[in-house]
């Protein structure tokens, strides 16, 4: 659900509060040495949800806010994610992530004036879903259950179920069959 927060708003610094706990959180998962159980206990901390065991997430790991973030089973993040997450961030089961992919539910208003706030709108990475290395995901967007999001791309629509795209902004390329 797309929503908003205006500078200068409890709401806004509730975020700032969060913050100030989860940045040396997200730090200190990053410095490493870590194996994959420590790995999921910090994230635990930074999330403030259960990540499951079947779960393999590789750091460096980045997070702008943390509390958002909602991964399900056998999920596969490689290293350098970037999850900037307030608008909220849903990784369904069996989801494959690749290098350096980041993924925004968060983006700034074009008038100058307004430019500080806020617009929220979560983004659903759906059941067996791979994105390539170096992909972006933009606020508000759906990737559709197996889907496939080719290195590099940057996606700005939805992508329906079964379905390959690439390309910027990334477009269908393919339909995958079962």
């Amino acid at each position: 659900m797309k929503s908003q927060i205006n500078l200068g708003t409890p709401e806004y610094d509730q975020i700032e509060k969060v913050n100030q706990v989860n940045q040396p959180l997200v730090q200190a998962l990053n410095s490493g040495p870590h194996n994959s159980e420590s790995i999921r206990l910090a994230l635990e901390k930074i999330t403030g949800h259960q990540i499951d065991e079947t779960n393999e997430i590789h750091i460096p790991f980045y997070t702008d806010f943390g509390r958002n973030i909602h991964i399900g089973k056998s999920v596969y993040i490689n290293v350098g994610g970037t999850f900037v997450d307030l608008g909220g961030i849903y990784i369904d089961d069996h989801v494959l992530i690749g290098p350096n992919v980041t993924i925004a539910s968060v983006n700034h208003r074009l008038a100058s004036t307004d430019r500080r706030n806020l617009d929220l709108n979560p983004v659903h990475i759906c059941d067996n879903a791979w994105l390539g290395a170096n992909v972006t995901v933009t606020p508000g967007v759906k990737i559709g259950e197996n889907s496939v999001v080719a290195a590099g791309a940057v996606v700005t629509h939805d992508v329906p179920a079964n379905t390959v795209v690439a390309g910027v902004p990334a477009k269908p390329i393919k339909k995958i069959e079962r």
